[in-house]
Formats: structure tokens, C-alpha cells, sequence
């Protein structure tokens, strides 16, 4: 074993305690969340454990990423840390100034002292809502736009090619015209894991571009979480939009990604088929958001769900209905009604657990299960 074998797997096993790092987090935040009476924050905290639990333990067996992208990711993780870390240490320091009586936001000078006049306000009024604004939720929703970054990643649009090909056919020229640099830092070429128009690259720089995601939007969180609203750069850049179940609990843009990421492993370990996986991925991002934005701008009709939430019947059919059209495209006809049936199942019936993390996990096992019992090929 040479010394960039040695390398390779330090990165490898600092990736994994990545993710157990994050399990015993998860763990700490449950126990918070538990304690402050939020239960539907704890059980799906809880799940999220359980999930970096398992992906961190299949990353020091089997590996998500060859090196060096593993360690490509481990040099994402300590610049996110750092950009996050810093905000927070300087939110610390206004604050500490705020204590001091050290700058006065109620003098005229809210533009000079934006950030403190920020700071001022999330220590005075609590972020948390039960209820929140149409033109926040759909903020909110915003997010889950990012779901249509998945089949451009692995499929690509019409005549644009995946992106992730074209990233690792970009990578792969930088690094040969570079390799005075390169050989010092990350070993021979030889070892370089992708060619070009590798379909592999395509595989793994889509998973790379997921845990990417995760590792972008949960280290924030956590330091909201752990420390406070006012020192995460997430709260300042979606205006502080939290709910009260997100109180003590991990929110639900890290539910989504860690469901997306399962979804997204079961094709990669060879369970489920990449049509099954998308689909999912896609349900899971945009009905759900439909669901929520059509249901509160339009939503005349009340729905009375078993567990006693109120719900609209004009969210419902946006809901399952984009839930079908999206499956329609992705699995075909008859697996869409297997996608949008268990969509509707999880919306309408009490699951003490968000969703945003149970539909990318349920639709991709059931579409799997349905797919390999039945084998209807995919019209």
C-alpha cells in the first residue's frame, strides 16, 4: 500500500465520522426535541440519525465516491464549516456588542448596522410560527426546486448532456493539464478514477452532488439548532421562515436531501431502478410543495384527515396529482398510480414522522417492490 492508497483512505474513514458525527448530533437534537414536547421533531431527527447511521457505516465498507472525490468532499465539508463558523463567531461578536450597549439600531443607522439590526430583532421575537405567510411558504418551497438538479445531473435536458459528465470530463482535462499541480496534492494520474464519457462519473458525482447538497444546508442548521436561530446564515438569507415543529428538530430542507440521498443509494446499490429512484426524488420535491402552495392560496374545501389535521381538497388533487403526472413520466402509467397511491397514503393518514423525508424513502421502496414483483415494463 503507497502512500495516496494511505491518503485515500483517511479520506474515506474522515467522511465517515462525518456522518456518524452527525448521527450523534442528531441524537443530542432528538433528546431537545423530545424534551420541549416537539415529538414530530424527534421521531423525524430520530430517522435522520438512523440514515447517517447507515450511510456512514456503507461509506467505510464500501465508499460513496472514489479518491480522490472522497476527498474532494472532505475539502467541501471544511470550507462549508469554515464560511458557517465564521458567520456565526461574527453574530457572536454583535451580540456581545449589543450587550454592551455598543451599537444602538434604533438610531437611524439600520443600514450601517443591517446585520446587528437583524441579530437585534431574532433575540427580541422568537423565529418559530405556527403559522406562517403564503409568500414565505412558498420561500420555503423554494427549495424543493432543487430536485429538478437531480435528472439534469444523471440524465442531462434534451441536448444539454449531464452535467455531471460534463463537470468530470472538465475535471479530468484540468487535472492533465495540471498535473505538476496535481500529482503533489492528489497522487498519479494513473489512479484518476473516471476517463472521459465515463457513465460511472455520471453514478457517482450525482451521489457527490446530493451529499454535497446535505453538507450545504445541515451545517447551518445545526449551529440554528444548537446555538440559535440568530447565528445560522440560512435564517438571515430566508428572513428567519421557521415553524414551530422545527423548534429543537433538524428542518425540512436536511429531511429532503437525507430522503433523496436513500432514494438515490437504493439505484446505486443495484434495489431499485434509476426510473424508480427520480421518481421519488421528484414526488418528493415538487407534489409536496404543490400540495402546500395550492392547498393555502386556493384551498376552499376542508379535508379532515385521519389523526385530526385539516387539510384542503384542492391541496390534496394538486398533491396526488402532480404526484401521478410526475410518475406518469418518470415509471409509466400504471407505477405512476403506485407513486401517487402512496403519496396520498402518507398525506392523509397520521404518520408521526415529515414527510419530507418519508416520500423520497416510501414511493422508491414501493416502486421498487411493485416493479421486481410484477415486471410490467415501463410504458
Amino acid at each position: 500500500m503507497d502512500w495516496w492508497q494511505i491518503t485515500g483512505g483517511i479520506y474515506n474513514w474522515s467522511f465517515s465520522i462525518f456522518f456518524f458525527i452527525l448521527t450523534a448530533l442528531m441524537v443530542v437534537i432528538a433528546r431537545k426535541g423530545y424534551k420541549s414536547g416537539n415529538m414530530y421533531g424527534c421521531i423525524s431527527t430520530s430517522v435522520c440519525g438512523i440514515l447517517f447511521l447507515i450511510y456512514g457505516i456503507y461509506n467505510a465498507i464500501f465508499g460513496f465516491l472514489p479518491y480522490p472525490y472522497n476527498g474532494f468532499m472532505v475539502w467541501w465539508i471544511g470550507i462549508i464549516m469554515s464560511i458557517y463558523f465564521a458567520f456565526a463567531f461574527l453574530v457572536k461578536k454583535i451580540i456581545k456588542k449589543l450587550e454592551n450597549n455598543k451599537i444602538n439600531t434604533s438610531d437611524g443607522n439600520e443600514k450601517k448596522y443591517s446585520l446587528a439590526t437583524y441579530v437585534g430583532y431574532m433575540r427580541k421575537e422568537s423565529p418559530y410560527h405556527e403559522q406562517i405567510s403564503i409568500k414565505m411558504e412558498g420561500l420555503r418551497k423554494s427549495f424543493h426546486l432543487v430536485g429538478f438538479l437531480v435528472p439534469l445531473a444523471y440524465f442531462g435536458f434534451f441536448f444539454i448532456p449531464p452535467i455531471t459528465l460534463l463537470v468530470s470530463d472538465n475535471v479530468w482535462l484540468f487535472v492533465h493539464q495540471s498535473e505538476a499541480i496535481y500529482y503533489p496534492l492528489w497522487g498519479s494520474l494513473s489512479a484518476f478514477p473516471y476517463g472521459q464519457n465515463d457513465f460511472q462519473a455520471i453514478i457517482d458525482l450525482t451521489m457527490f452532488a446530493l451529499i454535497a447538497t446535505l453538507v450545504f444546508a445541515i451545517i447551518s442548521d445545526l449551529i440554528r439548532v444548537l446555538w440559535g436561530a440568530e447565528y445560522s446564515i440560512y435564517s438571515l438569507l430566508t428572513r428567519a421562515v421557521l415553524r414551530n415543529k422545527e423548534l429543537n428538530a433538524m428542518g425540512p430542507q436536511i429531511q429532503l436531501v437525507c430522503g433523496a440521498i436513500f432514494a438515490y443509494w437504493l439505484y446505486t446499490i443495484g434495489l431499485i431502478q434509476i426510473s424508480a429512484a427520480m421518481g421519488a426524488i421528484l414526488i418528493a420535491c415538487l407534489s409536496d410543495a404543490a400540495a402546500a402552495l395550492i392547498g393555502r392560496k386556493y384551498g376552499k374545501h376542508e379535508v379532515k384527515c385521519i389523526g385530526g389535521d385539516i387539510k384542503s381538497l384542492e391541496g390534496f388533487i394538486a398533491g396526488v396529482g402532480s404526484a401521478y403526472l410526475i410518475g406518469l413520466f418518470c415509471v409509466g402509467p400504471f407505477y405512476a398510480l403506485t407513486a401517487a397511491l402512496i403519496f396520498f397514503i402518507l398525506d392523509y393518514f397520521p404518520i408521526v414522522i415529515a414527510d419530507n423525508i418519508l416520500n423520497p424513502i416510501a414511493i422508491s421502496i414501493g416502486l421498487g417492490l411493485v416493479m421486481a414483483l410484477l415486471g410490467i415494463p415501463i410504458l
